[in-house]
């Protein structure tokens, strides 16, 4: 039994409200989705980034799987990143290796006709969520509803809201914002703010200690990713848990986030970093270092995985992703409660509604 060659397929859809963070705005999301098959299965994984993925999945990576053995998953993967060499790894080749990794396992489940958390092993039958939104162009209806429908309506108790509007500029409405949505979710709800890199290293010190007036347990990218020395000094200065790791497209991203001591814990987003592969060696190496781990967005393409994890804190359950995600497939999981359980079906559990979902096609 030999591997087909994958088809791929790509997608956008419109916000179904204008959306900004600290350091960007859209009003769009594109999908890209990989099929492979072997036998009378296919898998499917998918990542979010340009159409340019779509093609890079294509034309770069389609011909290295086709052929080959669906059980021999490293080997696959090792073939994908070697290939990218000049290409480099990051970007939009990180994003096509791990939506055609994830639907390597998530084709492999299926071939032994079990739930891919069985196939990875359960360490936690249940993972707790997130709800994941509260962007900064939403007018104070819409954060209470949205904030409102996660805690009070599903039950789950942790929100994130997004924080550091324009560049760091508008920190009154930012912490006049977090003072609304603790208003909202009361007292016994955590509370969590996400600035994706907007603020200052003394800027976000400054607005950490603020946070911690509201009980905010979590403060996201409050500088730059890519500014680790900094990330650990606001650490060190601040109670509430400094966290970032989502734009981490290889092991070695994470080991340098973890060696610098800038996180205290760490997010991996399986649809940049690799795929399910180097999702679970990035979670191996924090458990190494006393680390918990958080995914990031596509609730659905981690659930799995998540779920084999002995160090997962929680999962994002991400508003413009799960609303895809919904759209998208059947067998989408209910977090009704706080959690999710990832162990129905076979795969990953998601079945693409092609036809369904034809008019958003645009690749």
């Amino acid at each position: 039994m030999k591997l087909h060659r994958p088809v791929v397929s790509v997608y956008t859809v419109p916000t179904d409200a204008p959306e900004a963070d600290g350091t960007m705005a859209w009003d769009s999301t594109t999908m890209v989705i990989a099929e492979v098959s072997a036998g009378d299965a296919t898998g499917t994984g998918w990542t979010y980034g340009p159409p340019a993925v779509g093609d890079f999945l294509r034309d770069s990576l389609a011909s290295l799987v086709e052929g080959r053995d669906p059980f021999d998953i490293p080997a696959l993967h090792d073939a994908m990143c070697r290939s990218v060499r000049n290409a480099g790894r990051q970007g939009i080749a990180g994003c096509a290796i791990s939506a055609l990794d994830i639907a390597l396992w998530d084709l492999k489940a299926r071939l032994l006709e079990l739930p891919l958390a069985r196939v990875l092993g359960v360490c936690h039958e249940r993972v707790p969520v997130y709800g994941s939104g509260g962007f900064t162009t939403y007018h104070d209806t819409h954060l209470a509803a949205q904030l409102g429908g996660w805690v009070h309506g599903q039950q789950i108790p942790r929100v994130k809201i997004k924080i550091g509007e324009s560049w760091g500029r508008a920190v009154p409405r930012d912490l006049a914002r977090v003072q609304a949505a603790r208003h909202i979710v009361g007292d016994e709800a955590e509370l969590y703010v996400d600035a994706n890199g907007a603020y200052t290293r003394k800027q976000a010190v400054r607005v950490g200690h603020a946070l911690a007036e509201h009980g905010v347990g979590w403060f996201e990218e409050p500088v730059s990713s890519d500014d680790l020395t900094g990330l650990r000094l606001v650490r060190d200065a601040l109670v509430v848990d400094v966290t970032a790791g989502e734009y981490g497209y290889d092991l070695q991203y994470f080991a340098r986030m973890i060696a610098a001591g800038a996180v205290d814990c760490l997010q991996i987003d399986a649809t940049r970093c690799g795929g399910i592969t180097e999702f679970l060696r990035a979670a191996a190496l924090a458990q190494s270092h006393g680390l918990e781990v958080s995914t990031h967005c596509a609730p659905h393409a981690h659930a799995a995985a998540a779920a084999s994890l002995p160090n997962i804190r929680h999962m994002e359950w991400f508003h413009d992703h799960v609303r895809i995600e919904d759209m998208f497939f059947d067998g989408a999981l209910d977090p009704t409660g706080g959690t999710v359980r990832p162990l129905c079906g076979v795969g990953h559990g998601l079945t693409l509604r092609t036809e369904e979902v034809e008019d958003y096609r645009v690749g």
